[in-house]
């Protein structure tokens, strides 16, 4: 049985892809701060949680002993200048030095699209360089870029939908910017499908969905979705970019995680959406499915009627 090193196991990605190598019949090591975190993953079979800091590298290197393969899903989409480059660029130092020691060659290693040679964000610049730092190391590397990905327990559709239950309309910041949104599950079948096949080694795969949207037209879908419980979907209006910039600020400087940056609106400058120069989904044997036909099934659950319904279910235990 192969064993993987799941970096990011805990996360939306992660657990989606926990599940799809478990049923694979891949044994799993997923590493976590705090043993809680992985609370959603803790129910797989041939799953070892190990509590350990990946950020220490002595204790990296001994993680990726002993295993088949490493997954990178590893990311943040807010932070400053010191969280990206520690996150996306020292991670990925310390992970190539980690597999050297351990003689460790086989990194799947999830990106992201919209890279260049002068990105605009410092999201964007992190990324391209962490994925150039796996690039020059001497690995067996797949390399995964994705657009935005949704699912079931997302945090991209379901916030869309669960503002536009409160609010009389949704201000949508960026609604020119272009997407290509990826279903979670497939995104996850893809990574396995690189794990299985030597094939992939020293490819770049775009893992899109089949339909690419801008951002206004995404926020009137999950609006429409949203409601389908009852009511009229919650009209979208445009957010004048200067606006944005101040919510953005706003939100950072709140207590929290923020829901929007500044650095998120730089990120939206660059379209994310497929190259046309680079394999997809497909060519990993993988049909991608749109969003229309996937995103209704769980956003429905949070209208205004599905949400009275539970309160009704509660109140009636």
């Amino acid at each position: 049985m192969k064993k993987i090193l799941v970096l990011g196991g805990t996360g939306f990605i992660g657990r989606n892809l926990c599940e799809e190598l478990a049923k694979n019949g891949f044994a799993m090591t997923v590493p976590t701060r705090r043993v809680y975190h992985a609370r959603c993953v803790q129910h797989l079979q041939h799953l070892n949680i190990v509590e350990t800091d990946i950020q220490d590298e002595s204790r990296l290197a001994a993680l990726v002993a002993g295993h088949d393969a490493v997954v990178n899903l590893v990311g943040i989409l807010h932070g400053s200048d010191k969280a990206f480059n520690e996150v996306h660029v020292e991670l990925a130092r310390k992970l190539a030095a980690a597999c050297q020691t351990a003689r460790v060659r086989r990194v799947i290693h999830v990106s992201c699209l919209g890279q260049s040679d002068n990105p605009p964000s410092r999201y964007l610049r992190s990324k391209t360089e962490g994925e150039a730092l796996l690039r020059a190391a001497p690995l067996a590397l797949t390399v995964i870029r994705p657009s935005v990905v949704f699912g079931a327990d997302d945090r991209f559709m379901n916030t869309l939908g669960h503002w536009s239950t409160l609010l009389p309309v949704l201000p949508v910041p960026a609604p020119d910017a272009r997407l290509q949104p990826v279903w979670v599950r497939d995104l996850a079948v893809a990574i396995v499908r690189c794990v299985q096949d030597d094939a992939s080694i020293g490819k770049t795969y775009e893992a899109v969905g089949p339909e690419a949207l801008s951002m206004r037209e995404i926020a009137e879908l999950a609006c429409q979705w949203s409601h389908m419980g009852g009511g009229e979907p919650t009209p979208v209006v445009r957010l004048p970019m200067a606006l944005a910039y101040f919510e953005a600020w706003l939100m950072e400087i709140m207590p929290g995680e923020p829901l929007m940056s500044r650095d998120n609106l730089e990120t939206a400058r660059v379209p994310s959406v497929a190259s046309g120069e680079l394999p997809t989904l497909a060519a990993l044997g993988v049909d991608a499915q749109s969003m229309r036909g996937i995103a209704p099934a769980y956003m429905g659950q949070d209208s205004r009627a599905a949400r009275l319904d539970r309160f009704r279910q509660y109140a009636n235990r």
